[in-house]
């Protein structure tokens, strides 16, 4: 009798702290806005106007189909599922090593002006290429594939 009590008593205050926590965790907190993390993308290729440029970087975050493109020292946001280019200050990035920090939620900026866009799977490679503008200068980039053929970023 005795132990059955103390096991009642046991998994009452274990119900009420679960109780608790749950009804805190539920409660509204302003929490502050976590940056993304965006990583490198390995073996990308860039290339612009059909030569490679001396100094870019191509980095992806958890959304898919949103790349984030440092070419010289300008960063530009390409959102494969809207088919749409943005330009990015370069103020709101934070570089940390190889990764760098930035919220694609937040307003980029205007969209650039692309005309041309063009995206193909080419054997183990996903091809986006568009243009600047009615006769500006053409950017191509290929990201990986997975072995079964969906895009990784």
């Amino acid at each position: 009798m005795w132990v059955s009590c103390t096991k009642r008593a046991s998994v009452a205050v274990a119900a009420s702290v679960l109780f608790l926590s749950a009804g805190s965790a539920s409660a509204p907190q302003s929490q502050p806005k976590t940056k993304n993390v965006w990583k490198p993308v390995p073996f990308a290729i860039v290339h612009f106007n059909e030569d490679a440029p001396k100094s870019w970087n191509l980095y992806f975050s958890s959304k898919r189909g949103v790349l984030l493109l440092r070419l010289w020292k300008r960063y530009l946001l390409i959102d494969r599922n809207a088919q749409q280019v943005y330009d990015v200050d370069p103020d709101k990035i934070i570089a940390k090593g190889d990764d760098v920090e930035f919220t694609a939620e937040e307003n980029p900026g205007q969209p650039a002006d692309i005309t041309d866009w063009r995206e193909r799977d080419i054997g183990s490679l996903h091809r986006l290429r568009f243009r600047f503008g009615e006769k500006g200068s053409y950017l191509d980039i290929q990201t990986p594939l997975k072995p079964n053929g969906t895009p990784l970023y």
